[in-house]
């Protein structure tokens, strides 16, 4: 179950990344388990995280980004060149995001 964000949303957690340091770091072993799991535990904690992927192919940091979102339930914020943001409410909702505008009706 993907976390679907509106462009406010995700305007709003990409104001709240801008000061955060990297809290995971994803080097030339790529996504391994226990890289998942301490992305996990730190989601868990701050709903909101920065990961810097080590190497320099873009397609590879792309689909790291993508199984990340699918495999935690995370929704993808925004890609800074090596840096991924991620979010996912936790238990305790720490970030109260703006609610989804209703489309006007005519």
């Amino acid at each position: 179950m993907k976390i679907e964000l509106t462009p406010e949303q995700r305007q709003h957690l990409k104001g709240l990344a801008h000061n955060l340091n990297p809290v995971v770091m994803i080097g030339n072993n790529g996504l391994t388990d226990a890289v998942v799991r301490e992305i996990a535990i730190n989601l868990d904690a701050h709903e909101l995280i920065k990961i810097r992927v080590l190497g320099d192919e873009r397609e590879a940091r792309l689909a790291i980004y993508e199984q990340i979102c699918d495999d935690l339930d995370a929704a993808p914020v925004q890609v800074i060149g090596k840096l991924l943001v991620v979010y996912r409410p936790s238990d305790k909702q720490r970030i109260v995001l703006p609610a989804a505008k209703k489309p006007r009706g005519r």
